[in-house]
């Protein structure tokens, strides 16, 4: 008997936790909600549950979160042939080959408001990545999640825009597949620094090389890429786009007069 109170109250708060979360999403219009009968586990189309969620069919009815009416996150200019549609919530997009070419991208969607994170990526430098235009501010960095990394990205990806996974992150084809449908549950972007397979869209940097060295002395200001697109074709989207990221790209802020230059409270010296 004691067992069954327990069950039915663990029920019911997790009903009230459901309950606060769809009003708080409604009031901020951050998600559409759909109420009605969820099937019970094993019924014809219902996935396995995420852990740490409630099982489906511990209550009647309850409220499931659909993906995200938000518009995708917009890209560079220079990707926009790549990507038309832009950065789509809830997708899976791979990018290889280029750390500065996912900064920019990173850069780019903090510009018009988005949150990031970053889960896996050690080799990932922060002044690097403010000289890129990143708000670092808006950005969280677990470089070394070990053998939490599933739980790490899952967690994060319930809460913030963009999430990069790097090739640090630990994680069996199984733990990407439930990421990728978790991304897609919570409308969030999962960016993969290294290969994913079921991605809806993989760039691949095909070649590239910098610009500004001279014989032995200069600094590098530009960096040249050719970037190929594989995987499921959108409308519109090309086959491969030649970039510069540095000097032109318009998501980068103009660096300041002088021999230090400073970034969110960063110093570049020598």
């Amino acid at each position: 008997m004691a067992a069954g109170v327990a069950h039915a109250d663990r029920a019911a708060r997790a009903e009230r936790a459901q309950e606060a979360l769809r009003r708080a999403e409604q009031l901020t219009g951050a998600r559409s909600v759909r109420t009605g009968p969820v099937p019970a586990p094993g019924a014809p189309g219902q996935s396995a549950p995420v852990a740490g969620e409630p099982a489906a069919g511990v209550v009647g009815r309850r409220h499931a979160l659909l993906v995200t009416e938000r518009p995708p996150l917009p890209v560079p200019p220079g990707l926009a042939p790549l990507l038309p549609e832009g950065l789509r919530r809830g997708a899976t997009t791979a990018v290889t080959g280029s750390t500065s070419l996912v900064l920019t991208m990173l850069a780019h969607a903090c510009a018009h408001g988005a949150w990031a994170a970053v889960v896996g990526q050690p080799s990932l430098g922060y002044l690097a990545a403010a000289q890129a235009g990143v708000d670092l501010h808006r950005l969280a960095v677990v470089p070394v999640p070990g053998p939490d990394a599933p739980l790490v990205v899952a967690a994060l990806l319930d809460g913030i825009d963009v999430v990069v996974v790097g090739p640090v992150a630990a994680l069996s084809p199984a733990d990407r597949r439930l990421l990728s449908a978790r991304a897609r549950d919570r409308g969030a972007v999962l960016l993969a620094t290294c290969p994913w397979p079921g991605a809806a869209v993989t760039l691949v940097v095909e070649e590239g090389h910098w610009t500004g060295l001279g014989a032995g002395e200069g600094r590098l200001r530009a960096h040249r890429l050719r970037v190929g697109r594989v995987g499921r074709g959108a409308p519109g989207a090309s086959s491969a786009v030649e970039l510069t990221l540095g000097e032109s790209d318009p998501a980068r802020a103009p660096e300041p007069a002088g021999d230090e230059r400073r970034t969110d409270g960063l110093r570049l010296v020598g």
